[in-house]
């Protein structure tokens, strides 16, 4: 990318990157090694939950930020999908509630008992299968309390209201495997990339695409709504292959601005931080975050400063506004994950002041941990900004909402004796030969049970003739 000097002031010219210090980060974390495209880390200010290497299903640890330093090796896990864990996010109102997905088709919400997890959690508060294929991607509305979206490998995003456990609206316009999703401020809009490389701005109730643009030049990986500036950015490779990142109106009519980066082949994962109006760019494998301010005005992507590391990155966790350290001038933390150290950085973005004072003018109201809305108003037609709140005297105050989820029966859809739901078809030669050993160890088990209750039969068997020879002696 051409830097071209500028002159333009900016509060946030000299915002630095700052590790932690090795008794604050997470060692020893055995951390998963799947190529999926996913960040694989989930942060609030209560805990970190990370997926992890496990034979015989996913799983993922959950540890409370706190507690860092080297992690216990038989730690309790989260442990009841049957596939690879692919993506985890946290609720952004119940702070103890996490939701999952996973290559065994289904979609999971966890609710972690306070202080974390003591033993290995199976019992998920809900299970929701209604995809065809494993589940990629998941995302929380940003406002209502009880709506999420999942996205498949069956080209379809399934919208689920929680308060009844069900899914309400399936969205079905893709033509390939969905890359990302995306809101914007009040959650009336969904913007996804796809590998079909069309971007599309989608309004969610109905399913109903607004705005399409095919992305011949720039194959777009990642998108992100930007705040309330009805803008997008995404991120993806030019048609020389270097990576690139790309401004768009809300209208997809054409890109305002295109910018190659660098030539590396890892995928960038952007960040955007709708109070500071900062763009924070990761590349997959790579161990340096660039920064740039967004702006209304040309050239409306400022370059601002690069965190280099030579560890490199797997994944990156945020975490929410109000667990930053107001007091440092903290204004952005990722939680970033090296695989070959089994180890998860904290790294820290600072504004430099001198002042011990807080600093307004860095942070503005933010959005709180309140909902704006509840599922059934959301799915009335109902849109609202999010509920704001202010990190001046700190963030003390308890959500008091609790998280309730249905009570349901499980059900069931039998085809020729075959319950769909229990017995989902294998999609690839792995998830065939997966189920072909589970089935030889299940036959192995059944056959072994078999054998041992017939030694018991004909035990019982002797015992009976022993008794009826027995008692006429006696009689």
């Amino acid at each position: 990318m051409s830097w071209r000097p500028t002159y333009r002031s900016s509060k946030f010219r000299n915002v630095y990157g700052k590790v932690a210090n090795r008794e604050h980060c997470f060692d020893g974390v055995p951390i998963t090694k799947n190529v999926h495209d996913n960040h694989f880390c989930a942060v609030n200010s209560k805990f970190l939950a990370v997926v992890t290497e496990s034979a015989g299903g996913g799983s993922f640890i959950v540890i409370p930020v706190s507690q860092s330093g080297r992690l216990d090796s038989h730690c309790p896990k989260v442990c009841g999908h049957q596939g690879n864990v692919l993506d985890i996010k946290w609720n952004p109102f119940f702070e103890n509630i996490i939701a999952s997905c996973s290559e065994d088709t289904s979609v999971r919400v966890w609710e972690i008992p306070e202080g974390g997890l003591r033993r290995n959690m199976t019992e998920a508060v809900l299970e929701l299968y209604g995809h065809s294929r494993r589940v990629g991607l998941i995302e929380w509305h940003p406002t209502s309390s009880g709506i999420l979206f999942s996205a498949g490998y069956d080209y379809k995003i399934l919208i689920w209201n929680l308060e009844i456990g069900e899914p309400v609206k399936m969205i079905d316009c893709h033509a390939d495997v969905i890359l990302s999703m995306s809101f914007n401020t009040d959650g009336s809009l969904l913007a996804t990339s796809c590998k079909d490389k069309k971007l599309r701005v989608i309004e969610p109730r109905s399913g109903r695409v607004l705005q399409q643009a095919s992305c011949k030049n720039h194959r777009v990986s990642r998108v992100v709504f930007l705040g309330n500036m009805k803008r997008l950015l995404t991120t993806g490779v030019s048609r020389w292959n270097t990576r690139q990142i790309a401004l768009w109106d809300q209208d997809l009519a054409m890109p305002i601005v295109e910018e190659d980066i660098d030539g590396l082949s890892g995928l960038l994962f952007p960040f955007y931080d709708a109070d500071t109006h900062m763009l924070y760019l990761a590349g997959k494998g790579d161990g340096n975050i660039r920064y740039f301010e967004i702006t209304t005005e040309k050239p409306f992507i400022q370059y601002l400063m690069e965190f280099r590391s030579p560890a490199p990155q797997k994944g990156l966790g945020v975490m929410p506004k109000h667990g930053l350290d107001v007091a440092a001038c903290e204004v952005y933390r990722f939680y970033k994950l090296v695989t070959l150290k089994g180890l998860i950085e904290p790294i820290s973005m600072i504004v430099p002041r001198r002042s011990d004072t807080y600093q307004e003018d860095i942070y503005p109201m933010t959005t709180g941990t309140e909902p704006a809305l509840s599922a059934s108003e959301w799915l009335s037609g109902i849109d609202r900004d999010p509920v704001l709140m202010s990190l001046k005297d700190g963030y003390h105050r308890p959500n008091q909402l609790v998280f309730k989820a249905p009570v349901k029966e499980k059900k069931s859809v039998v085809v020729n004796g075959i319950d769909l739901l229990e017995n989902v078809p294998p999609r690839t030669e792995n998830e065939l030969l997966r189920m072909f050993f589970r089935q030889q160890d299940e036959l192995r088990r059944l056959k072994e049970e078999l054998t041992t209750k017939d030694v018991r039969i004909r035990q019982l068997e002797l015992e009976l003739s022993n008794l009826k020879n027995v008692s006429p002696n006696n009689i």
